[in-house]
């Protein structure tokens, strides 16, 4: 067998203690059997079921013993009748020994494979609730020996998944086979989990075996003269959808031979002439700057790339609380000291214990192959080892740079008045709650622990593509209880808490918040400093209790409506929103001068607002059309655009003295000329554009 193929025994526990469970047993074995005929078709699966009422095994019929063991399937390249094997199973009448079902399922791989270097692995489900039989010679740890001895001589793993639902009252035999189960972890031949729920026993089992393959071989570089040789491996990363592959069915049905593939071949034509192919060496790719395109050549891309030298360097150490959780990115990466390294793994430990009992992280710099296009900044975390056989190490997270962040302030509820401020009631309802939905109670294992929480979306995928297979138009099936357990609140829960929920519900007044389309555009086209907002809250408050003032407001409306017209076409900027039409002209980009046009558009309809505005009735208006202008100004990268168009104006009409008022306006709201900080291609200093607005002050005086 080739060595990137599996070997694999489910050793199934049918006794009378685990009836119970057999149908989450079934389930997830069924899907591991579709992931493995999806992913590793070539991979073979053998069934053992042991507690059965009958006996049916090559060791019970050679030397004896091993009674109630059954060989459900045979070892054979996993197909439609291996996930077959593993449906409906028996409920077996008798009590599991899975110290003779080890056995059975070891000598199953040792016949079928012999000394061949694959990846052979046993897969035992039980609740290890009975007593074992006594061997015929020496005590049963004698015998887990001589079981672990075979198997690191064959270089075959197992992985043991103990099920025992919440309630059960540990005794002396329960323990006894726990130890026997842990001594198999200790000889480093076995993993053992423990389980409670459906849910947990469905992410107990891996379904899908992902071989380690490290992203790193190297140096930490503490400094020139301290080295540590680690390995760095993904700890985590996204189980993603199989990709889906085109399939043609043009091919004959008699051809066995043929590939079904389909081959998808690409043309570039030009505009101008459709009809002409554009070869490879005539086509470059180009960014957009501004408003042009700037073209770039491969070769150049490839010259103005950062390439840095491989290597993991230590930057310094930082306070744990320094660096927010909030901060990691990405997938999680595991640090580990050179297997067999002795030197090593010594480094690795004393210095992550050293850095647990500081509190400290270390901050690294990494590049994890050479030529690598960027440069990965994160945190390291120490990891320390609670096996004995198991070495420290660390864990990698990569932290963001100043524009990876995302900053987005909240007021805090301090801030508030004690009338928007949760009461004693409403605060003790919200604590209730949090307390009946803990997912960690006292006394009980987590629930939905990342371990063993499969991903529901994936497990239905698998599930309606084995029902596909069968019946071509078959409907998805409704999502099963477990995985429902995972996407909803447990509903036992819910219903014996249904008062406390009840409770929650009365305690906070629920009011319809109306929609305010009007307010709403307002907001977002409104500028975004501080003082304006403060100045734009009173502003907005006094508005509202001014009522005699919407009459005024309708009849500056119908003024405008008979100066400047409102118009459904793109292209022009109508007074009914002037603002929205202007974004609606930039949006549309249908050739190069468009955004140029809807500026222009945008200038000629502010200067008419201001000029036509007698007694500043409609400079809010313009207020308003003066922000959106600069701000497209910004995005566009056109900031003389705006700095022109204001100064002009400006210069124009500074002897009017409604004018000026209008500019003071501009200045209390921070619409200042655009900066350098702002924009690159300005040629306006901060203190330049303050200054500016300083000369209207000067002048009205």
């Amino acid at each position: 067998m080739a060595r990137n193929k599996e070997g694999l025994v489910l050793l199934l526990d049918v006794g009378p203690s685990m009836h119970r469970a057999l149908q989450e047993i079934e389930n997830v074995c069924t899907t591991l059997v579709r992931k493995k005929l999806v992913f590793h078709r070539s991979d073979e699966v053998g069934v053992v079921l042991f507690g059965t009422k009958e006996t049916h095994n090559d060791l019970a019929r050679e030397l004896g013993g091993y009674k109630h063991v059954l060989v459900k399937h045979d070892i054979k390249v996993v197909d439609e009748e291996t996930k077959d094997a593993l449906e409906n199973l028996p409920r077996g009448t008798a009590p599991g020994d899975f110290l003779d079902a080890i056995v059975v399922g070891l000598d199953m791989l040792i016949k079928r494979f012999g000394d061949t270097k694959a990846k052979q692995r046993l897969c035992l489900i039980t609740d290890a609730q009975h007593l074992l039989r006594d061997p015929p010679q020496g005590t049963k740890e004698d015998q887990v020996d001589t079981i672990a001895d075979q198997m690191k001589k064959h270089d075959i793993k197992m992985d043991c998944i103990v099920f025992r639902e919440a309630g059960v009252q540990h005794n002396s035999v329960m323990d006894e086979n726990d130890r026997l189960l842990y001594h198999f972890r200790d000889r480093s031949v076995a993993k053992v989990v423990q389980v409670d729920t459906p849910t947990a026993l469905l992410g107990a089992l891996k379904t899908r075996n992902v071989l380690p393959v490290t992203i790193f071989r190297g140096d930490l570089e503490v400094n020139s003269t301290f080295k540590i040789k680690v390995w760095a491996y993904k700890k985590t990363s996204e189980e993603k959808f199989p990709t889906l592959k085109k399939y043609s069915d043009k091919a004959p049905p008699s051809d066995q031979f043929a590939s079904h593939e389909v081959k998808v071949d690409y043309e570039y034509k030009s505009i101008l002439e459709p009809d002409t192919v554009v070869p490879p060496d005539q086509r470059i790719k180009g960014y957009l700057y501004g408003p042009q395109v700037v073209p770039i050549s491969s070769a150049e891309w490839e010259a103005v790339k950062f390439k840095p030298e491989k290597g993991v360097k230590l930057l310094g150490f930082a306070d744990r609380s320094s660096v927010p959780r909030s901060y990691f990115m990405k997938d999680v990466n595991s640090f580990v000291p050179e297997p067999g390294n002795t030197k090593a793994i010594v480094a690795v430990s004393a210095l992550a214990r050293a850095m647990q009992d500081m509190n400290k992280v270390a901050i690294l710099r990494c590049v994890w192959r050479q030529n690598q296009a960027n440069v990965a900044f994160g945190v390291l975390t120490p990891n320390i080892s609670s096996v004995n056989n198991v070495p420290d190490s660390f864990y990698f997270n990569i932290l963001p740079f100043a524009e990876d962040v995302r900053d987005f302030p909240f007021r805090s509820f301090s801030s508030l008045p004690p009338s928007s401020q949760p009461t004693e009631e409403q605060q003790e309802a919200a604590d209730n709650l949090v307390k009946m939905l803990d997912l960690a109670p006292p006394g009980r294992e987590e629930i939905l622990r990342p371990d063993f929480t499969p991903n529901p979306m994936l497990e239905r995928f698998y599930s309606y593509l084995d029902l596909k297979s069968k019946q071509p138009d078959a409907n998805p099936p409704p999502l099963h209880s477990c995985l429902r357990r995972i996407t909803e609140p447990d509903p036992d829960v819910i219903n014996y808490r249904a008062p406390l929920i009840q409770n929650l519900g009365k305690a906070f007044d629920l009011k319809e918040n109306p929609k305010r389309k009007k307010a709403r555009t307002q907001e977002r086209l409104a500028y975004a400093g501080p003082d304006d907002q403060a100045k734009k809250s009173e502003d907005d408050a006094g508005k509202a209790m001014a009522i005699d003032d919407q009459a005024k407001d309708a009849e500056k409306a119908r003024a405008i409506e008979v100066l400047f017209p409102s118009t459904e076409k793109v292209g022009k900027i109508g007074d009914v929103n002037p603002v929205k039409d202007f974004e609606a002209m930039l949006a549309e980009r249908s050739s190069s001068t468009w955004v140029q046009k809807a500026m222009e558009e945008m200038k000629k309809y502010t200067t008419a607002l201001i000029e036509n505005s007698p007694q500043g009735d409609y400079y809010e208006k313009a207020l308003e059309c003066f922000v959106a202008l600069r701000k497209a100004c910004i995005i566009e990268q056109e900031p003389e655009e705006y700095n022109q168009f204001v100064t002009k104006l400006y210069e124009r009409l500074k002897k009017v003295d409604d004018v000026v008022k209008f500019f003071q306006l501009l200045s209390s709201k921070n619409v200042l000329l655009i900066c350098k900080e702002e924009a690159p291609d300005s040629d306006v200093t901060e203190e330049m554009a303050r200054s500016f607005f300083l000369k209207t002050e000067i002048s009205s005086e």
